[in-house]
């Protein structure tokens, strides 16, 4: 029988079992404790919860304490009815051309994302709204991840001049098919809903008019043994689930998107007259010539390395992004600040970006090595 945890859904007074704190500038983070259990709320509605430093460096201070514990779990979801997390905030990152934004945004996300992926305790991200860029990086690296009719997944990066990090590499090249993780990658393809659950996105699909029932249950459970059977309740079976959107194209994109370079990707694209091919042709010429051929290494890469050394090349690609290239700055400009949607790539084309301009994105950092131990503080 479930039973009802009282607070839930509202601010809690401080009591014997539950506590409401708020963290950081404008209360960028909510976390609700009860007994051992914390409810952490990316609390950014406005913004549809994108991502800052100041959020990154208080969940990872909570997540550090709470992992000395031993005992508990962390339910983490966005504020607001549209997103759990639309991704990391970019266009401050573009605009601090001076400052250590750049290089401490970046390196302390990743070890946040680490941290996640390598958590002791059930992590459990109610993916409810839009998931693309750094809150992917927050959701797909956890034990327990849920998905619903509302979530919208997305690594749109290549769009605007970067590349799928949040351990991408990682995650993206280990999809269950062929290609898909490249595909999502180089076209920024939105999956939705059930899609997330096909593409293993997320671990189990729940209707989200059931979500806050959810949370009150998982926030009761005596033990972790318990999250398993709660989420087998309340998911809606595989089988009851619209097919998977891509099921028609999977065979295409196996053969196309798994070929040896952009080039090939591009050639093998036109040699077909149907709407499929023809609709992903354009989707990829649109793309930054230098995040296409920079990410098709990064995931050749990837799924030949652990998560620690996907994090380090990742630290290695993004400051190289940040330093060597405009396509950044340029890709942010268009499509987020001006909104022109006219970017001006440089190289313009797949042609002009050479074998020796992809391998500086992968050479070790000039300032330090990211690794999962160290803190920017020691840059």
């Amino acid at each position: 029988m479930r039973r009802a945890l009282p607070g839930i859904g509202r601010k809690c007074p401080m009591t014997a079992n539950i506590r409401r704190c708020t963290s950081g500038a404008e209360d960028d983070i909510l976390v609700e404790a009860f007994e051992d259990k914390r409810l952490v709320t990316l609390n950014r509605p406005k913004a549809l919860n994108a991502l800052n430093l100041n959020m990154v460096r208080i969940l990872q201070k909570h997540y550090d304490e709470w992992a000395k514990t031993g005992k508990g779990r962390i339910i983490l979801k966005g504020a607001g009815d549209k997103a759990f997390c639309a991704g990391g905030d970019v266009v401050a990152v573009a605009q601090d051309t001076e400052g250590s934004l750049r290089r401490d945004f970046f390196f302390e996300e990743y070890k946040l994302n680490y941290t996640i992926k390598t958590y002791p305790l059930p992590h459990i991200a109610v993916m409810d709204g839009i998931v693309m860029g750094g809150g992917v990086g927050l959701s797909v690296h956890g034990s327990h991840r849920i998905v619903t009719e509302k979530t919208l997944f997305a690594m749109p990066e290549t769009g605007i001049g970067l590349f799928p990090d949040v351990g991408g590499s990682l995650f993206l090249p280990r999809m269950p098919h062929a290609g898909l993780g490249m595909y999502l990658a180089l076209t920024g393809f939105r999956l939705q809903g059930a899609d997330n659950l096909h593409a293993t996105v997320g671990t189990h699909f729940v209707p989200s008019a059931k979500i806050p029932s959810l949370e009150r249950e998982l926030l009761a459970a005596s033990s972790n043994d318990k999250i398993d059977a709660i989420l087998e309740e309340y998911q809606t079976p595989r089988e009851d689930l619209p097919v998977f959107s891509l099921q028609p194209y999977l065979d295409r994109i196996a053969s196309t998107f798994t070929l040896g370079s952009i080039a090939d990707i591009m050639q093998d694209l036109r040699k077909d007259d149907d709407e499929w091919s023809s609709k992903t042709y354009k989707t990829v010429s649109r793309m930054s010539p230098t995040s296409l051929k920079v990410t098709h290494e990064q995931l050749s890469r990837g799924i030949r390395q652990s998560p620690h050394d996907n994090f380090v090349m990742e630290a290695r690609m993004a400051y190289a992004m940040m330093n060597y290239g405009t396509d950044f700055n340029e890709g942010i400009r268009a499509l987020l600040i001006d909104k022109d949607k006219k970017p001006k790539w440089n190289p313009p084309t797949l042609e002009e970006v050479t074998p020796q301009i992809v391998a500086k994105y992968f050479q070790p950092r000039p300032d330090k090595e990211w690794s999962a131990e160290q803190s920017v503080s020691s840059l």
